[in-house]
């Protein structure tokens, strides 16, 4: 430690410019901000080169030249002083304001000719500004260490399932389709509570294509990463590895996308598997895909995305894809973004009334692509496995959505948060054992077990449980929020 402080001091004290130093002091701190404020995002060893490239190696190379390029032709000095203090200055705030709010800041150039002025008044003091760049660094690093630690830590013992429905063999065949409205909200609750809507055209349309409405169905987890991961997994995961500091459950789109349980069994029995998706929100971390077609490529998505900057339109994807495929076993997973959910943040809510309005205008939305996916699979597939199922409710109640972290106690708003739509058109007669479809843990057992014609499978249902992960009102941690029985309680999970 004292020769650590002494060779900092003598740092401070030098009149000599360093123009790596100074580069890696510009980049470093902005990168690890990006990856402490957006880890899940971008944990992929892909993305981590980039952004190393570019906040690192890319500024290093810069700061070189430039400084070699004024040094041989400012052959009078005038200028020379200032060039590693206007490099590492400017390009600090230009990778803060990258990190914190993307390139879409109106107001970076100004914000950038503002620094470039500054940086001439305060090159006296350059290398303490370098000294603090570090600083902040190693405080943010030290901030991700639970991050680092979940990356070599994780487990997906949580996943293995308790009998050998991965060995299950399907006796019936048919082409199956997973249509996800996301934040769609049940049939039944849509009639009560704070969603009051009357969606009577769109049921009726349902129950005339031979669909099956499962009233009272719901989610295990309150967003479409947590109960989707638990959903391919037909396990419960209780949010088995987050922190106070946690904003998404670790490697849920690595599950989700990749080679889960349910697109293992399906391989098994040679289907083959299709990823629709409107958006790339389940791929922006560039996690490895385990179906055997998606119709948005990496080179598609930023390296800077959040999961919706653009949108792809499924419907005709879908109908080429059953085009083409007639001659083998098809899955289809059909993500849709509407009807969503109301305001993440509380700065961008335009309160209950007005989230209320816009949800609902988005249900019409899906409906209308609900009914054209339906008519396309009715003309092409005639015998299929077809399931509407939503992730999640659209949380009509609360101001934003980040409010499902606050302890919530009116059984409408618990409801509002879980209450998942979920309708079914079996190939044939509906088996006697959907009375298990309550939530969505158990929606793939369910459905192996009427593939396989194998009701012993039903025997190791995951328990019919909602949970939340509380961050206000309450101590921090997992609580159960509905039980078996459809009950709103609030008890905290125990392993």
């Amino acid at each position: 430690m004292i020769e650590l402080r002494t060779r900092i001091i003598k740092f401070l004290d030098s009149k000599k410019q360093f123009p790596i130093i100074a580069a890696v002091a510009a980049g470093l701190y902005p990168l690890l901000f990006y990856y402490n404020t957006n880890f899940t995002l971008v944990n992929s060893w892909t993305q981590f080169a980039f952004f190393l490239a570019c906040y690192i190696v890319i500024p290093i190379i810069i700061f070189i030249i430039s400084y070699a390029l004024f040094k041989k032709f400012d052959k009078g000095g005038k200028y020379i002083s200032y060039v590693i203090p206007v490099l590492n200055f400017t390009a600090f705030t230009y990778f803060v304001i990258l990190s914190t709010y993307g390139f879409k800041n109106k107001w970076l150039f100004l914000f950038l000719l503002a620094v470039f002025f500054l940086a001439i008044l305060i090159k006296n003091h350059i290398n303490k500004i370098i000294v603090f760049q570090f600083l902040l660094a190693l405080f943010v690093f030290i901030k991700l260490l639970p991050d680092f630690h979940k990356v070599a830590t994780y487990s997906a013992t949580w996943q293995e399932q308790p009998d050998n429905i991965e060995d299950v063999i399907f006796k019936k065949k048919p082409n199956i389709y997973i249509i996800q409205p996301d934040g769609y909200a049940n049939f039944s609750e849509l009639k009560k509570g704070y969603y009051s809507y009357n969606n009577s055209s769109f049921e009726n349309f349902l129950k005339d294509e031979n669909f099956k409405l499962y009233n009272n169905y719901r989610s295990n987890y309150g967003s479409t990463l947590s109960s989707n991961s638990s959903m391919f997994s037909m396990k419960h995961h209780y949010y088995n590895n987050t922190t106070t500091s946690s904003k998404e459950l670790y490697n849920t789109r690595e599950i989700i996308v990749g080679d889960n349980p349910v697109i293992s069994i399906l391989k098994k029995n040679n289907y083959k598997n299709f990823l629709l998706l409107e958006r790339p929100y389940l791929l922006v971390n560039r996690p490895k895909v385990g179906y055997d077609y998606c119709n948005i490529d990496f080179s598609e998505i930023s390296f800077l995305a959040r999961g919706f900057e653009i949108e792809k339109e499924v419907i005709s994807e879908l109908e080429h894809a059953i085009t083409e495929n007639v001659s083998t076993n098809n899955f289809y997973f059909i993500g849709l973004m509407r009807p969503s959910h109301i305001s993440v943040n509380k700065n961008e809510s335009k309160g209950i009334k007005k989230e209320r309005e816009t949800y609902l205008k988005d249900l019409e939305k899906a409906n209308k692509s609900l009914k054209e996916i339906l008519k396309i699979i009715k003309e092409k597939d005639t015998n299929s496995l077809i399931a509407i199922v939503a992730d999640h409710g659209g949380f009509i109640g609360l101001n934003y959505s980040m409010e499902t972290h606050v302890k919530q106690t009116e059984r409408d708003i618990i409801y509002s948060i879980y209450t998942s739509a979920l309708a079914i058109k079996w190939p044939d007669s509906v088996p006697s054992f959907d009375v298990k479809l309550n939530t969505s843990v158990n929606l793939f057992r369910v459905l192996f077990s009427y593939l396989s014609e194998n009701e012993s499978y039903l025997n190791y249902l995951e328990k019919d449980k909602s949970f939340a992960l509380i961050k206000e009102d309450a101590p921090y941690g997992v609580y159960e929020y509905i039980d078996e029985n459809g009950n709103t309680i609030f008890n905290k999970y125990k392993e």
